[in-house]
């Protein structure tokens, strides 16, 4: 019996639960068994064959089952640490002048294309392109003032 459902299954544990099953089966139906109704041998292994393939239908029936894993404890940088990078752009930002400021907005927080952007503030597209240039070398250079004055106030 367990060589047989280990065939069907493949595995030989599940193939032991199977030979388990048949035999509760086997315990609660006795008359099954007897009175000339063919071979014990040959019930059992009907009866492995059906257990099987319940199985295999209950899994085909339902979602395939996900595997879950583990949560992430840490998957974000401290909330804290958003809160001063955001203020800091926000500071840099206020520090640009309003039209390299609004070209940057459009450019970058809005996704709009250079063309799209200089259709929105009635300029030309080559504008838009040497202002969010300049825009962007002046936040470098914001930045790196910064970064200069935070190391001379930690040294």
């Amino acid at each position: 019996m367990l060589a047989y459902a280990t065939q069907l299954t493949r595995d030989r544990v599940a193939a032991e639960d199977v030979v388990q099953e048949a035999l509760v089966r086997a315990w609660r139906h006795p008359d099954s068994l007897v009175n000339g109704k063919g071979s014990v041998r040959g019930w059992l292994l009907t009866v492995i064959r059906n257990i099987v393939t319940d199985q295999i239908r209950a899994r085909n029936a339902r979602a395939p089952e996900s595997r879950e894993e583990a949560p992430d404890l840490a998957t974000d940088d401290d909330h804290a640490e958003q809160v001063v990078n955001s203020m800091v752009v926000v500071d840099a930002l206020s520090q640009l002048s309003p039209e390299h400021r609004e070209v940057l907005e459009q450019v970058y927080l809005l996704g709009s294309t250079v063309q799209e952007a200089a259709k929105e503030l009635g300029i030309p597209p080559g504008t838009v392109k040497s202002r969010s240039f300049y825009a962007l070398r002046a936040l470098r250079e914001i930045h790196a003032k910064g970064n200069l004055a935070r190391t001379e106030r930690s040294a």
